[in-house]
């Protein structure tokens, strides 16, 4: 869709009445019988200005009009306008396959500016959802999921939390404290890397708030869903003035219609002689008539310029709101990776407080264990000997 292509100019000068003819009439015939091409008359010369038959006696224009279905039915086929507009809930689109095709505004981008155009049902198929309400819930989920996220981190660190309380707890337990020799050095210590582990946890849930939940929590509190009313009043704005212009347009169109009939009627009466009807009445109905399709022309002109104003707004704010949804996954994506360097670092801190474990593990003797055990626990080394009589 060009927004070029439906500027017109709010200032053009129509002709006056005195360049009127019945061809004028003729041409507008078609814009009351078809709300899709409202936009065409053909009467105009190649100068813009119509026939001068102001002083054409009327008697004679009207015989040159044959009545009604004195048309052929070829040649009426040959005068059918091919429809090849559609309006939709006030907006006008081009028919599948005709005119020419529409090249996307952002060509391999998926942008918001090329797909929500149009409205849609919402799911109880009750009501139409425009595709620029689409956006804004799109907005709005992505701000709930966000929160979601935050929740979900926030758990993760009640988690750690416990854990951490439990892991400090338990180094305090007073389990198998008397074990002795290289393997109780190893059991001691293996007690006191669950104190440091429960300390490193107890770190890395700090840094989960801070760098983490915070972050999610925060981004874009501050008058975020203000700034998505504003939005969205501004288009549903345009589209209300959008929706009135084409209420003109079809109150024109049918107001051209009657005028048209009226004159019909009474230049048929004039033909055949069933009124005495001055040829001053019928140059009458004929300015009105001509009146009622200028009327059209600039009905028409400022709906043109409203849907004009209403697409090129829509661009606009799409692709803004197509810039905050990058920005948010952008955000979210940046945190969450923060959370997998965090947990890396809580890895290889954990592997550190373990490998003081390893190493005494790796040296537990049993045979100087039970030296060692001997040398404090041992009763007497002489062994008993026989006994004699």
């Amino acid at each position: 869709m060009s927004s070029t292509a439906s500027k017109l100019d709010p200032d053009r000068q129509l002709p006056s009445s005195g360049q009127r003819s019945s061809c004028y009439h003729k041409g507008l015939n078609y814009l009351t019988n078809s709300p899709k091409k409202a936009d065409r008359c053909s009467s105009r010369t190649k100068n813009g200005k119509f026939p001068d038959t102001t002083n054409t006696p009327l008697r004679n224009l009207a015989l040159c009009r044959k009545p009604p279905g004195s048309v052929s039915p070829a040649k009426r086929q040959i005068n059918e306008v091919k429809e090849t507009k559609t309006t939709v809930n006030c907006v006008t689109f081009p028919l599948p396959g005709e005119g020419p095709e529409q090249q996307l505004l952002k060509p391999n981008e998926w942008s918001y500016c090329d797909y929500f155009w149009a409205d849609k049902k919402d799911p109880q198929g009750t009501t139409h959802v425009t595709g620029f309400e689409v956006l804004l819930q799109k907005q709005l989920k992505g701000k709930q999921l966000q929160k979601e996220m935050a929740e979900f981190i926030h758990e993760r660190i009640k988690i750690e939390e416990e854990y951490a309380k439990n892991l400090s707890k338990l180094s305090l337990s007073p389990l198998a404290a008397q074990e002795e020799g290289t393997l109780g050095e190893a059991w001691t210590q293996l007690k006191k890397s669950l104190h440091d582990e429960a300390e490193v946890h107890l770190k890395f849930s700090n840094k989960l708030h801070t760098e983490v939940e915070k972050p999610l929590l925060t981004f874009r509190c501050d008058n975020f869903k203000k700034d998505l009313k504003k939005y969205d009043h501004h288009i549903a704005d345009l589209r209300k003035q959008l929706a009135s212009r084409f209420a003109g347009v079809e109150k024109a169109r049918k107001a051209l219609a009657d005028r048209q009939k009226d004159l019909e009627v009474k230049t048929q009466q004039l033909e055949i002689k069933l009124s005495n009807k001055t040829e001053e009445d019928i140059k009458k109905a004929r300015r009105k008539s001509t009146q009622a399709g200028d009327d059209l022309m600039r009905s028409l002109d400022l709906y043109n310029q409203t849907q004009s104003k209403w697409f090129e707004e829509m661009v606009t704010t799409s692709m803004e709101l197509e810039k905050l949804e990058v920005e948010r996954v952008e955000w979210i994506q940046q945190h969450l990776r923060q959370y997998t360097t965090l947990r890396h670092e809580t890895d290889m801190f954990n592997q550190s407080t373990v490998e003081p474990v390893d190493q005494l593990l790796q040296n537990v003797d049993p045979a100087k264990d039970r030296e060692l055990w001997v040398k404090e626990n041992k009763t007497g080394e002489v062994r008993p000997v026989d006994l004699d009589i």
